[in-house]
């Protein structure tokens, strides 16, 4: 073993595992199905992957432009002006990226500064907070709590100060499957309005969203919109979460800075991968019908479910369904989780894990974007217990 000749300090000396590759290598050890980790089990389209071989043997094999391959900033800003009617310059406000946890932390990493307050919204997804930390940032948590998991904005104006440099909002979100409505955008834009702060605007889910209900963009607010970076994923909207693609879109001002981090960072992206969706998304259903087929899945997985002792959360978007298990045991959420993919072969994702202060509400996250036949095994599993 190498000797250092000093102690190296971390500067994450808190993270660990994370929960997803946890509980997956639990439901691996136990032969669990795994409703943990929120990846499809199902074959991506056919088509896609043509399209990939094709640009392949079209010779696109080596790097792409820093910023992305044109052809599809140009379809990505073809695609928002469809979907929320507003106008993105593909040379100068549209990136692709590395998936959305690349360039949530290229964001991060351009713009907090030491001591800068980022406040984060908890249940929160966890890659916000290491890269604030590890950018010197210091979260300022704002908790939500079940069964709605609505923002007090009275609070959230309360803790906005001088050292407030962003806000990272979530939306649909992860875990909790809400969504923030028009009145939640208009007040985050009231409240950030002639302040320095950017906003981060995480929106991976936009296109999984039930019930009717309309996907509310921080896009969509012309204020709001000056002061915002909103992040998008092709691996959530296309089933291919292995592909690490996704895409940022700003004003030129905050996009200019996030691109001098993102190209030290990863610098470009998967080529023939990128020109291969520039070409799948010509076609408007190949995205604008994947709400209907979750919505399929969550209630599959609602119907699997009828007659157990847990009890459904709404699920307004996201491939996320949250069950409440109070009254069923006294166990902790991750005692629980790991009990239940030990002796009854489910695994799933405690809650608490997304708090700061591991808050429990007796809640476990289940992912569905899974086989039809898969959900009704685990449907079954749930109602024995």
């Amino acid at each position: 073993m190498i000797k250092y000749p000093h102690t190296i300090s971390s500067k994450l000396p808190e993270v660990g595992t994370t929960i997803f590759t946890k509980m997956s290598a639990l439901a691996n050890q136990y032969g669990a199905i795994n409703l943990s980790q929120g990846f499809p089990d199902f074959p991506i389209d056919e088509r896609l992957i043509d399209l990939v071989h094709q640009r392949m043997l079209d010779g696109f094999n080596q790097y792409a432009p820093m910023q992305g391959a044109l052809a599809l900033r140009e379809v990505i800003s073809t695609k928002l002006k469809d979907s929320y009617g507003v106008e993105y310059c593909p040379n100068e406000e549209i990136t692709v990226t590395a998936g959305a946890t690349e360039a949530i932390y290229s964001a991060i990493a351009a713009f907090v500064k030491e001591d800068d307050e980022v406040v984060v919204f908890t249940p929160a997804y966890d890659c916000y907070v290491p890269a604030i930390k590890v950018h010197g940032g210091n979260p300022v948590y704002i908790q939500m709590h079940a069964p709605d998991y609505r923002i007090d904005w009275d609070h959230v104006k309360k803790l906005v100060n001088v050292r407030t440099r962003m806000i990272l909002i979530n939306t649909p979100h992860n875990p909790t499957g809400s969504i923030l409505q028009k009145e939640d955008l208009l007040e985050l834009e009231k409240i950030v309005a002639g302040k320095e702060i950017v906003v981060i605007s995480d929106e991976v889910y936009e296109h999984i969203i039930y019930d009717g209900q309309l996907h509310e963009s921080a896009c969509k607010f012309p204020e709001l919109r000056k002061q915002t970076l909103s992040v998008f994923s092709f691996g959530k909207t296309f089933h291919v979460t292995g592909w690490k693609l996704g895409y940022i879109v700003g004003p030129e001002k905050l996009m200019s800075e996030f691109r001098k981090v993102h190209q030290f960072n990863v610098f470009s992206c998967n080529h023939p991968f990128q020109l291969a969706i520039a070409d799948y998304m010509q076609d408007a259903q190949t995205y604008g019908g994947v709400s209907e087929f979750y919505e399929h899945k969550r209630n599959k997985f609602l119907q699997a479910i009828e007659g157990s002792r847990f009890k459904p959360l709404t699920s307004s978007g996201t491939y996320f369904q949250l069950l409440s298990f109070e009254g069923i045991t006294h166990e902790g959420d991750v005692e629980f989780a790991e009990r239940m993919t030990k002796e009854y072969g489910l695994a799933s994702i405690p809650v608490s894990v997304f708090y700061n202060s591991k808050l429990d509400e007796k809640v476990l996250r289940f992912c569905f974007a899974k086989q039809d036949e898969t959900l009704e095994r685990a449907g079954e599993i749930l109602k024995r217990i």
